[in-house]
């Protein structure tokens, strides 16, 4: 089992089995938030800090019997002792949780989580309820804008799904464009409909774009950076040379929205078909904008 999971097991257990869906998700943050290396990352979401990892490894113990679930909570099925299972500083971690936070219902570790992390409540539809009036022009003001026209490119690879949606919302990203020909990952959240779903319900856009990516079958045997290179060079020369009018597409998008990223696999973008088609664009009349890649 994945230690993680046994992080929520440990967590639901030290909390007589049961914790609504709210809580667990604001119990699970602060957990996370005092860990060197976290099990999780989180999102501002519909009721502030929320992981859609941990969610989809929720929804996968439900499936294994380990857990139940109904509209408002989970509870804990099996009898193991996951606790002995944790490392002697998360064992000291879920003890301090327990002692500081085992007696506040959802509404109260809402708004506790919100008061001391305000970008996590910029989505949230309970924050104007539950917050006075200044505490809650906090959150507006955590909220990241910028009407600068930026091209933004961002890679995937090694990163959470969260930490990757939150670059995209803390570079105010209005479009995702997705620039892989074939837009299936064995990494969760990242194929094609997840990755669209997940934009959509923080207020993204998602396009994807195939004919401008690279098939799989040309991205065999690439071990070494020369080998990225000689595969770009024929990019260079064949596809986009025949994709101007998506290019133009991509450069009409930007100067609507102003903040749009184009997306693959690769962290390194050196690496990545991205850099040389984001270059293109730029190469195009009536640039005088900037590129980033994040």
């Amino acid at each position: 089992m994945f230690y993680r999971r046994k992080i929520i097991l440990a967590l639901m257990q030290a909390f007589d089995g049961n914790l609504p869906k709210i809580s667990l998700q604001k119990l699970l943050f602060l957990f996370a938030i005092k860990q060197t290396k976290p099990g999780y990352d989180f999102v501002p979401y519909h009721y502030g800090c929320y992981s859609f990892s941990a969610n989809a490894d929720l929804r996968a113990m439900v499936g294994h019997g380990l857990l139940s679930e109904d509209n408002i909570s989970f509870t804990k099925l099996d009898k193991i002792n996951y606790v002995t299972t944790l490392t002697e500083t998360d064992k000291k971690i879920l003890t301090d949780i327990k002692n500081t936070y085992g007696k506040l219902s959802s509404n109260s570790l809402m708004k506790l989580t919100y008061l001391n992390y305000q970008y996590f409540a910029i989505n949230s539809i309970k924050a104007k309820e539950i917050l006075t009036a200044e505490q809650y022009l906090k959150v507006l003001k955590a909220k990241p804008k910028s009407n600068k026209t930026i091209l933004f490119t961002i890679g995937y690879e090694g990163i959470s799904l969260e930490e990757y949606l939150n670059r995209l919302i803390k570079n105010d990203v209005k479009v995702l464009v997705d620039v892989r020909n074939n837009p299936l990952s064995m990494k969760f959240g990242f194929s094609r409909t997840q990755l669209k779903n997940f934009c959509s319900s923080l207020d993204i856009e998602y396009l994807h774009i195939p004919e401008v990516g690279i098939q799989s079958g040309q991205r065999q045997e690439l071990n070494s950076q020369s080998d990225y290179d000689k595969l770009f060079e024929i990019y260079k020369k064949t596809n986009l040379k025949t994709t101007t009018s998506y290019q133009d597409q991509i450069f009409n998008l930007l100067k609507q929205k102003k903040r749009i990223a184009l997306t693959c696999f690769e962290a390194n973008i050196c690496q990545c078909h991205r850099k040389y088609l984001a270059e293109a664009i730029t190469n195009l009349p009536e640039w005088n904008y900037e590129l980033k890649h994040i």
